[in-house]
Order: structure tokens, then C-alpha cells, then sequence
């Protein structure tokens, strides 16, 4: 086993708002995934050698403040993400916290009111 996460789903209730936050978190796009119950969205993702997830909004899929907690790249420097974290419509709960040897992390929430977590090296 490579990794011990295989694939991650973010609960949304309003899909286009929540579409246009993590495209403007992530600075990318998220995919639109034809799905016959859900509307689903695939984050960015190297299918080939990352682990990967999407948005989705549906019967039983509920935001939540707590539970499990997923770390999102923050990409080279975590000050970027995090910039655009309040413009999109979020809120950052713990800033830029140093881990040490191991990077930044920061925690947030989403427009949906998840709450997730950002990591970067820098």
C-alpha cells in the first residue's frame, strides 16, 4: 500500500458556490463528473501519482465543523491559499502555524461550513 488515503469527498449544499471557492483556494479547476444522483466535482489531482478527491452535493452528504479533518496542498508558499481564502468566501480559523521540520499548516473553512485544513513546506 502506497498511501493510506485512497480518495476524500468535501460535502457541499450549494455546488456552483462551493465549485468557485475551492477553484480560487486551489487555483484550479474542478472537473464536473457526470454522476446519476450527485453533482460531483474533481479537485485537481495527478491521478498517476497523487491522492485525490472532489466536491459533492447530495442526498446524505452533509458540511460539518467536525469529524475527520483533510489536508489540502497548500502549494509552494501556504501565505497564497490562505490570501485567498476570506476573498472567496471562507474564513481561516488557525493561520499559518509553523510544524517545524515538517511545513505550515493552516485550518479554514469553506463556504459550505466544513471545516478543512491546508499544509505546505513554506
Amino acid at each position: 500500500m502506497t498511501n493510506a488515503i485512497n480518495w476524500f469527498e468535501i460535502p457541499v449544499k450549494k455546488f456552483d458556490r462551493a465549485k468557485a471557492f475551492y477553484e480560487t483556494l486551489l487555483g484550479g479547476e474542478i472537473q464536473v463528473m457526470p454522476h446519476p444522483a450527485y453533482k460531483y466535482g474533481m479537485l485537481p489531482v495527478d491521478m498517476q501519482n497523487g491522492v485525490g478527491g472532489g466536491i459533492v452535493e447530495g442526498e446524505g452528504f452533509e458540511p460539518s465543523m467536525t469529524g475527520t479533518l483533510i489536508y489540502l496542498n497548500g502549494g509552494d508558499d501556504l501565505s497564497v491559499p490562505l490570501s485567498k481564502v476570506e476573498k472567496a468566501g471562507g474564513k481561516i480559523l488557525v493561520p499559518k502555524t509553523s510544524l517545524g521540520p515538517n511545513g505550515f499548516m493552516a485550518h479554514i473553512t469553506d463556504t459550505e461550513g466544513n471545516k478543512v485544513a491546508l499544509h505546505s513546506m513554506k
